[in-house]
């Protein structure tokens, strides 16, 4: 077992409350063959994702959001007005204007409370908890509701097997408190390697290329993704972040009682381990039944885990993630 670290969070603060939402409709490897030319052993195999979790048609993005954050709030035993900040990090937004964050606060009944998008590619949930934990530190709130929600369903090509496999929809919540001391954040490592910006990206309906007839026809829209490059890059970048948070943590590798890495690839979360040399039973996985849900995936794979009564108060987590940027970073918490 791993030895109890005895240091003093850099950032106190308490996970009090964690919510998630998957939606109904679910979408198998089996389903995908009856579309296109795939099986399921050959995405078991390379991804190991079995199925995944997408948005209806008329489904509201936002939606999935505002219950995973209600969620959240209840095991909390918070009400929307106690809430000092509210972070969304998400990589499409509801709306190029206004975004995400004021739709969900508007069905949360968030009125005067401070909101922003946070676009971080899939780390943006880990770059979110930083900020928000930065904010009670300095004292400018003292609860903080930090939300990861993705629709990447709608900017795939349902043509492509190279990235329709790959993606689910979902959304995950903390609520976090300020604290005096015990638990919070013992480190954190968050980084940027824009070189690698070409490795994950949609093109169009932005600034630099407007939507048009030729963007629409030239598919400019959908989600690209260059695999190998982003599969090299991905394993470095979460464990060098990972091996830095825990030195300005102070603790060991072998202190992380749960690594909770972002869900891209299994394939990328087993070289993960095997670099970081953590433990298969500390790891949580759970990318077979929900696919790769970006900024949501983290906060996802933690509700579980706390729902199902695995942390107990003391111990480490490790959230580690890198997405499109290339942005990237590592948060250690102490439970």
């Amino acid at each position: 077992m791993a030895r109890k670290a005895r240091i003093t969070p850099i950032i106190p603060l308490k996970v009090t409350g964690t919510g998630s939402f998957l939606p109904q409709k679910t979408l198998t490897n089996d389903d995908l063959a009856g579309f296109l030319d795939t099986s399921d052993e050959w995405i078991r195999t390379r991804t190991g994702i079995r199925s995944r979790h997408l948005l209806e048609p008329g489904e509201i993005p936002s939606r999935m959001g505002v219950v995973a954050s209600q969620r959240a709030l209840a095991m909390a035993g918070k009400k929307p007005a106690e809430v000092d900040l509210f972070l969304v990090a998400t990589n499409v937004p509801e709306e190029p204007i206004p975004g995400t964050a004021p739709h969900v606060a508007l069905e949360l009944g968030l009125r005067r409370t401070p909101f922003a998008d946070i676009t971080a590619g899939c780390a943006g949930f880990v770059y979110a908890l930083s900020l928000a934990g930065a904010w009670l530190q300095a004292g400018l709130a003292r609860t903080a509701l930090v939300l990861g929600t993705e629709a990447l369903s709608r900017f795939v090509d349902w043509s492509d097997r190279s990235t329709c496999v790959l993606f689910g929809d979902g959304a995950g919540a903390v609520v976090l408190e300020r604290r005096t001391e015990g638990s919070g954040i013992l480190g954190v490592a968050l980084r940027g390697d824009p070189t690698k910006l070409d490795l994950l990206r949609i093109e169009a309906g932005g600034v630099r290329l407007p939507a048009s007839g030729e963007t629409v026809q030239a598919k400019k829209h959908f989600l690209k993704m260059e695999g190998k490059g982003l599969f090299r890059a991905a394993v470095g970048m979460m464990a060098e972040a990972t091996r830095a948070a825990a030195a300005q943590a102070g603790i060991d590798l072998t202190d992380i009682h749960w690594l909770i890495p972002h869900q891209a690839n299994l394939r990328i979360i087993d070289a993960l381990v095997k670099r970081l040399k953590i433990p298969e039973e500390r790891v949580v996985v759970n990318i077979d039944r929900v696919a790769n849900t970006s900024t949501a995936s983290i906060p996802i794979a933690l509700d579980e885990l706390v729902r199902a009564g695995k942390i107990e108060d003391g111990q480490i987590l490790a959230l580690t993630a890198f997405g499109a940027g290339a942005c990237y970073g590592t948060v250690i918490l102490r439970w």
